[in-house]
C-alpha cells in the first residue's frame, strides 16, 4: 500500500528557537489551536451545551466501536473514493459549516474552501460567515423577514453556483452554551456577516470605527423562552434562526425556492428521517451539532443505525459530531453512513496554518482512514461492512457483534 505522504509546512519555533515538529494528528491540533486562540474564540467554538454530556459522548461513543480485522485480504491498492450525487469524491470527509471563520485564522471561510477544493472534496458554507458566498465560491476556482432574508441568501448561491442548500434544522432556539455565556464572543470591528449584511464599520471610511458588538449568538442565548427568541430576532435582522418552522411550512416553500438539491442538516431519529424523504429531502445529516444545542442526546454514531435501517438506501446518509480520526470515519461508513464531515477539526487546521492547516487535516484523516482500511481487510469503500466492528460490552468482558 503506498503511504500518503503529509506535506512539510514552514517550520515553526518553540521558546528556546529549536524547531517544533509538524503535528500528526488532529488532537495535537486541537491542543496547538487551544494555545493560540483567545479564550472566547476557544470556547465558542469548542464548547457543548449545558455540562457537556453530548459533547463527550460523541467521542465515547465512537471509541466503545471495536474493528474486527479479516487477514489474507488483497489490501495492495486501497480506493478511499467515493460517490454521492452522481459526484465521485477521493474521500468520503467533507467539511462541515461552521460560524464566522475569520476568527479562527488565515482567510477563513475562503481557505477553508481552498483547501477542499484542491483536496477534491466539498465544504458546507454557514449562513454566518464573515467572508461573502459569491467571493468564497470564487476562491477554488416582509411579513416574514427571515424568510425574504433566507430567500435572498438561496438566489445568490444558486446564481454563483453552488450545488445545494443545507437547512439546519436542530436550532430552533440555541442551545445553553455556558462556556460561551461565560467568555462572551463578540465581532471585532473589522468583521461583519457577510452573508446577511450585518454591518459594524466600513474599513473603507475614515469614520471611527465602532465598537465591537455581541454576536447574534451571544445576545440569542440570554432569550428564556423560543417565544423571546423569536422577538430578539425580529428586531434584529442578521439572523436566520426561526422557532416557527415545520414540515408543512418549511419544505415546499424551500422547494419553491430553488432547484438546488436540499439536505437537511440535525436529523437524529428514524422518525424524522422518514419525514424528511416524505417532505423530498434529497439528503440528510445525522447531527447532534456537536454536542452544542440539546445536552442528554445520543451521539449521531449511536442513532445512525436506526436511521440507515429506515432510509433504506432512498436518500444519501451524512453523519458528523465527534469525528477526529480516519477511524471515525470507517467505523461511521461500516454503519451504513455514506460519507462524513468534519467540524472542529477543520477549524483547529485552520488556526494552525489556513488553506494548508485545513489540507494537512485532510490528508490525515485519508491517511488514517486509508491505513485503517488496510488494516481491517477492506480494498475499497465498498468492501467496508457491518460485520467488521464490534461493540464494547457494557457488563461482562468482551464485545458483541453488531
Amino acid at each position: 500500500m503506498q503511504e500518503l505522504g503529509l506535506k512539510t509546512m514552514p517550520a515553526q519555533e518553540s521558546r528556546n528557537g529549536q524547531q517544533k515538529e509538524d503535528p500528526i494528528t488532529i488532537a495535537e491540533l486541537a491542543i496547538l489551536a487551544q494555545k493560540k486562540l483567545p479564550k472566547q474564540v476557544w470556547d465558542y467554538y469548542a464548547s457543548g451545551a449545558d455540562e457537556e454530556n453530548a459533547l463527550r459522548r460523541n467521542r465515547s461513543a465512537f471509541d466503545r466501536l471495536l474493528l474486527r480485522p479479516r487477514v489474507f485480504r488483497d489490501v495492495s491498492h486501497v480506493d478511499t473514493s467515493t460517490t454521492i450525487f452522481g459526484k465521485k469524491y477521493p474521500i468520503p470527509i467533507g467539511i462541515s459549516p461552521s460560524a464566522m471563520q475569520r476568527l479562527v485564522g488565515g482567510n477563513g471561510e475562503i481557505d477553508m474552501a481552498r483547501a477542499a477544493a484542491s483536496r477534491g472534496t466539498t465544504m458546507i458554507l454557514s449562513s454566518h460567515t464573515t467572508c461573502t458566498l459569491e467571493d468564497v465560491i470564487q476562491a477554488p476556482g416582509a411579513d416574514n423577514p427571515n424568510r425574504e432574508r433566507c430567500a435572498q441568501v438561496i438566489t445568490r448561491a444558486q446564481a454563483a453556483g453552488y450545488k445545494a442548500i443545507v437547512l439546519t434544522v436542530d436550532t430552533p432556539v440555541l442551545g445553553n452554551r455556558i462556556n460561551e455565556r461565560k467568555t462572551p464572543l463578540v465581532l471585532p470591528p473589522h468583521l461583519s456577516l457577510a452573508n446577511i449584511h450585518q454591518k459594524i464599520n466600513n474599513p473603507t471610511t475614515n469614520v471611527k470605527p465602532l465598537k465591537a458588538k455581541p454576536t447574534m449568538n451571544r445576545i440569542l442565548l440570554e432569550a428564556r423562552t423560543a417565544q423571546e427568541a423569536a422577538e430578539i430576532t425580529r428586531g434584529n435582522h442578521d439572523t436566520l434562526n426561526d422557532a416557527s418552522l415545520t414540515w408543512s411550512n418549511t419544505m415546499s416553500w424551500l422547494r419553491s425556492k430553488t432547484n438546488l438539491k436540499i439536505i437537511l442538516k440535525g436529523i437524529m431519529t428514524a422518525e424524522d428521517a422518514l419525514l424528511a424523504i416524505e417532505h423530498g429531502a434529497d439528503a440528510i445529516v445525522v447531527s447532534n451539532h456537536g454536542g452544542r444545542q440539546l445536552d442528554s442526546v445520543p451521539s449521531t454514531i449511536e442513532v445512525l443505525p436506526e436511521i440507515v435501517s429506515a432510509v433504506r438506501g432512498r436518500v444519501p446518509v451524512i453523519i458528523d459530531s465527534g469525528i477526529t480520526r480516519g477511524s471515525d470515519v470507517f467505523k461511521a461508513l461500516a454503519l451504513g453512513a455514506d460519507f462524513a464531515l468534519v467540524g472542529r477539526s477543520a477549524l483547529w487546521g485552520l488556526s494552525y496554518g489556513g488553506q494548508e492547516g485545513v489540507e494537512r487535516v485532510l490528508d490525515i484523516l485519508e491517511r488514517e482512514l486509508s491505513r485503517t482500511m488496510a488494516l481491517v481487510g477492506a480494498g475499497s469503500i465498498g468492501e467496508i461492512g457491518r460485520e467488521m466492528l464490534g461493540v464494547e460490552k457494557m457488563d461482562g468482558f468482551g464485545i458483541s457483534r453488531l
